[in-house]
């Protein structure tokens, strides 16, 4: 595979955004309509406490990629009622055109003690063409079981001869590199499937094969379809200093299949990398391959996490 890089098509602090949210673009997940293309993408506020909320907000984009028609300026999707798994926010979301619904698959956040955060994933239904969501319960519907003891989110959702099938992620362990050092996350990729996109059947087993060590962070699946092959772009990183150390910021990794359960990871085919210089040079992650008039395209953030906006590629070899 090789992909074209397109360059950033979309910088939060050049567009409004629902107040009172401010800056990142992170996590783009794409939605393709008769007239125009809705990225979906997670943003943030800053809440009494001085901590961050993340919120679902989304722009149009006319079909060339290139011209922002309108972003939202309303609350696309609630957060979560007091003591709930997304009461201080919601990143990323998955979206899948369903019939005559959209479906969004969330992944909520809420602050613990010991450690940062937990997750987990939930429900969102849109009968709107995804301007507003509304869930139809308070609670999750994939959340921390036996063998995925937390830090259950980032779904990626597609329907396949009549079953849903969900690429997400959990956490394995959290570890330190020093005594002093505040807990970092182990999380990697599995699979569930489902008939009803409610009740889910998890497969009970990590997917994809490390690369750099056990403690490997895997994030965000991606899955598409060509002929009888499918492919997966996900991202991973080291599990320490990935934030000060672009040696072990997220990197985007590749593996291929045919029955969408046993997976051949192989990233020198990935077809993709950071570049030399500019936005995504020291960085990349939270990839989204979607399908428009029979090519392929792969939304992505850069340097930061996606503080500074999302980037776009095509697919040399879309038919």
């Amino acid at each position: 595979m090789k992909w074209i890089k397109l360059g950033k098509i979309f910088d939060p602090s050049a567009h409004p955004l629902p107040p009172p949210c401010f800056g990142y673009a992170q996590s783009p997940q794409a939605l393709v309509m008769a007239d125009r293309v809705r990225i979906y993408f997670s943003t943030r506020e800053r809440d009494s406490s001085g901590k961050f909320l993340s919120h679902i907000a989304f722009v149009d984009f006319d079909k060339n990629m290139r011209d922002v028609i309108s972003t939202s300026t309303h609350e696309v999707i609630k957060l979560g009622k007091l003591g709930c798994f997304d009461e201080h926010g919601i990143f990323p979301v998955n979206v899948l055109r369903d019939g005559n619904r959209i479906l969004a698959f969330t992944t909520g956040w809420n602050r613990k003690v010991s450690v940062s955060a937990d997750a987990a994933i939930g429900l969102a239904i849109s009968h709107d063409e995804g301007l507003t969501f509304e869930k139809p319960g308070d609670g999750p519907v994939l959340a921390a079981s036996l063998h995925e003891p937390f830090l259950v989110g980032d779904a990626f959702v597609m329907r396949e001869q009549g079953q849903y099938h969900m690429w997400y992620i959990h956490g394995t362990r959290w570890v330190k590199q020093s005594d002093t050092s505040a807990p970092d996350r182990v999380y990697k990729i599995a699979h569930a499937t489902s008939g009803d996109a409610i009740h889910w059947q998890r497969e009970g087993r990590l997917i994809i094969a490390d690369r750099l060590n056990e403690n490997e962070c895997q994030a965000l699946p991606t899955v598409f379809r060509q002929g009888d092959i499918y492919h997966m772009y996900f991202c991973y990183r080291q599990a320490h200093d990935f934030r000060s150390q672009h040696s072990s910021a997220y990197r985007l990794g590749y593996a291929w299949s045919r029955d969408m359960l046993n997976w051949e990871r192989d990233d020198s085919l990935a077809g993709i990398d950071v570049s030399a210089d500019d936005w995504d040079s020291q960085m990349q992650c939270y990839p989204h391959v979607f399908e428009m008039d029979g090519k392929f395209y792969m939304l992505y953030n850069g340097n930061e996490f996606g503080r500074g906006g999302f980037g776009l590629a095509v697919l040399e070899t879309s038919v």
